[in-house]
């Protein structure tokens, strides 16, 4: 039996047995293919409720009761296998097929998934009596409810459909790596890579346990550097794969060879992609922490979570894996140049090291990717 951490994010098989105690229950049975490495993949529910604005309940409140009371809601809509359209920029509530019972000590994270993000979807768990999103307190006993609101697209969701994953946590305050246990971890296995050439930790990339990674904007040999999303483009349904032309959605956008440098839209979105590969070793888990306010009117990201095994596969064979930023600026225009730090990253520890790691052996679709846009579209697969 592998020994088991006091602190530290659940992995996947102890995730199963969270399940097995009901600490993780639902009325459809969970899923195998629900369960990553570091995470479940959490279900939407059969309602949709189309809400006037977004809100958050207090201490004593429930989620349901607010939602239901007042004006809130404009109208529902049975969310089934058929599918629903969510339209853009419009604020839907959806309740969530699994549920909680929390030990002490243990609580849990929410973040969108990686294809979630990337289609600029933006959503936030919600739980009762707790005035944050994605953020789900020890001890808590209840139902789960998702905040969507899609951005750059319309798009077609179903019954059953994940576009949220959870993380829970032992002890919280003590599963963080710090950054002197991440420069001992770097020099055995190095953590970021520039090509082949492993990048070593120094005060200019590492800070208060933070691990920080600049933009590429010189791209590859077809000087394209990421994409911008259009704003007149047909509905997308999540349900497909390879489907759609990235033309019709996504302009791409070329290098500026002289500068190196690009100008931000305000409130436009981009995806982009770091300069540095990132490699996960498997005992750790890693969370991309929203970009510092002081630095910028911006957001860097959207789906922050990094599995085990990203970037490193199963016995570090791989020599990591470009990150990529879901971007959007705002108020003003903002230029960002090649190799500025763009985002950061923490890491935590796994309570015990996960039977299955990130890769296309478990169906991860964006283990060897560049500038990837989501697998929705032709040539992304």
């Amino acid at each position: 039996m592998v020994e088991r951490s006091k602190s530290g994010v659940f992995s996947c098989q102890e995730l199963e047995r969270a399940i097995a105690r009901g600490v993780i229950s639902s009325d459809v049975k969970i899923a195998e293919a629900q369960i990553q490495p570091a995470s479940l993949d959490l279900r939407l529910g059969g309602k949709a409720y189309r809400l006037v604005s977004s809100f958050l309940p207090d201490k004593k409140q429930k989620v349901f009761n607010i939602f239901t009371s007042g004006k809130m809601i404009m109208y529902e809509h049975e969310l089934t296998d058929e599918g629903m359209v969510l339209e853009k920029n419009c604020v839907y509530l959806i309740p969530l097929m699994e549920r909680l019972d929390l030990p002490p000590d243990v609580g849990g994270k929410a973040n969108p998934k990686s294809t979630t993000g990337r289609l600029d979807i933006f959503t936030r768990v919600i739980t009762d009596r707790n005035p944050r999103f994605d953020e789900i307190p020890t001890e808590y006993k209840g139902e789960l409810f998702l905040e969507v609101m899609p951005r750059s697209f319309t798009v077609k969701v179903r019954k059953g459909q994940s576009l949220v994953q959870l993380r829970l946590r032992e002890n919280r305050e003590s599963c963080r790596v710090t950054g002197k246990q991440l420069k001992e971890l770097n020099k055995k296995t190095p953590l970021l890579y520039d090509g082949d050439r492993p990048v070593p930790l120094s005060k200019g990339n590492l800070s208060s346990g933070m691990l920080y990674m600049s933009v590429d904007l010189k791209g590859g040999e077809d000087g394209i550097i990421g994409y911008k999303s259009k704003r007149n483009s047909q509905v997308v349904d999540l349900k497909e794969k390879n489907y759609y032309n990235m033309e019709e959605f996504w302009e791409p956008i070329k290098r500026n060879s002289k500068e190196n440098t690009l100008i931000l839209e305000p409130e436009e979105f981009y995806i982009l992609g770091s300069k540095e590969s990132i490699s996960i070793p498997v005992g750790c888990a890693a969370d991309m922490a929203p970009y510092e306010a002081g630095s910028g009117e911006l957001r860097t990201h959207y789906a922050g979570f990094f599995d085990p095994g990203f970037g490193y596969g199963t016995d570090g064979e791989l020599k990591g894996t470009k990150a990529v930023l879901e971007v959007r600026a705002h108020d003003v225009p903002f230029m960002l140049a090649h190799g500025q730090s763009f985002c950061n990253l923490y890491f935590e520890k796994m309570s015990e090291v996960p039977e299955k790691v990130y890769g296309p052996k478990i169906g991860s679709s964006y283990q060897y990717q560049g500038i990837a846009l989501s697998k929705q579209f032709k040539g992304k697969e």
